[in-house]
């Protein structure tokens, strides 16, 4: 549904929603509350819905960086209930596919939800997005799009070839351009998963190419298994410097670290700064966190879905997320 109330807004780098064309607000924002604060984010809602919304929003499980996408969807969910919008969390469990992305999207539509928060990862869901838009669903990416663009109305994220240079510049310094490093990335195919992967290797392979690549291991976004695969790197590499982690898993390859007594000799180089990983770049086996705000953006991409079906509000088809790093002990500066 989208109500006739319509009009222009424009997101600011602070992420407030300012009028276009000296136009006035269409309600009065509502301040976010201390939890939403906390996670960074940056929508306010304008106001109450005038008819009730039903959102849903789509999302995985299974890992310390889905936990915190989960607490940006508490925190929406609590601050959009007394504004007249019920959001209903589908959990698509561990197994990042496009198959079980797809069903969960064809199971929101079945329920005849007015908007749909996902994240669509790879090429596969981008017919059943379009299926929605078709049928005036608005859609809202967050997190990881698809390489191939689907209709979504909004797509929120890191830009993640960028952010897999500034890697790459981060890791050629902390090896003074030569040496050997490890890749593990999550899921070959996942558009952002490979570009974070690609903008690092792209940037080493032409400015350093001293620099030797091991990999890329596929860990499916799984610690264990990203656990072995540090473990197998660093005992065939005795040369080995850096692990570069494009997803899931920097927190295991950094235990893997540990627990192979290379503290100091090898470092993990990789992505979200989470709680959870704090005492491994207090202890410097991680050197350095670029970051992506999961729980900002869950948070967000609820309230701007709130917004435009409330009061017709309008986004950037992209919006880009600041992507700082967070830095080790042990990193160089």
């Amino acid at each position: 549904m989208m109500l006739n109330r319509r009009g222009f807004t424009l997101l600011t780098a602070a992420g407030a929603i300012l009028p276009l064309g000296g136009r006035v607000a269409f309600g009065e924002e509502t301040a976010l509350p201390e939890a939403a604060k906390e996670i960074g984010a940056t929508i306010e809602a304008q106001g109450p819905a005038p008819v009730p919304l039903r959102l849903a929003v789509l999302s995985f499980q299974g890992s310390s960086f889905w936990e915190a996408t989960d607490k940006g969807i508490a925190a929406a969910t609590s601050y959009l209930a007394p504004l007249n919008t019920t959001v209903d969390y589908i959990q698509l469990g561990t197994a990042l596919t496009a198959e079980t992305i797809v069903a969960g999207l064809d199971g929101a539509l079945t329920k005849q939800y007015d908007g749909i928060a996902l994240v669509p990862i790879f090429d596969g869901t981008v017919a059943k997005i379009d299926e929605a838009r078709r049928e005036d669903v608005p859609v809202v990416a967050f997190i990881a799009d698809s390489a191939e663009k689907s209709q979504r109305n909004t797509g929120m994220g890191m830009l993640a070839y960028d952010a897999g240079r500034k890697a790459g510049e981060f890791i050629a310094r902390q090896m003074d351009g030569q040496g050997k490093i490890a890749v593990i990335t999550g899921y070959l195919g996942a558009a952002q998963h490979d570009s974070r992967m690609n903008g690092a290797l792209d940037y080493l392979k032409k400015e350093h190419p001293e620099i030797a690549i091991v990999g890329p291991f596929e860990c499916k976004d799984d610690d264990a298994t990203a656990y072995a695969q540090a473990t197998d790197a660093m005992t065939s590499n005795p040369d080995l410097q850096i692990i570069y982690v494009t997803a899931g898993g920097s927190e295991a390859a950094a235990k893997a670290v540990r627990d192979a007594g290379q503290t100091g000799k090898v470092g993990v180089v990789g992505y979200d700064d989470l709680p959870e990983k704090q005492q491994y770049k207090d202890g410097g086996e991680i050197l350095a966190l670029i970051d992506q705000a999961p729980a900002r953006q869950s948070f967000d991409s609820l309230v701007m879905l709130h917004n435009m079906l409330a009061f017709g509000a309008e986004y950037p088809s992209e919006v880009a997320i600041d992507a700082p790093i967070a830095f080790g002990k042990l990193a160089k500066s």
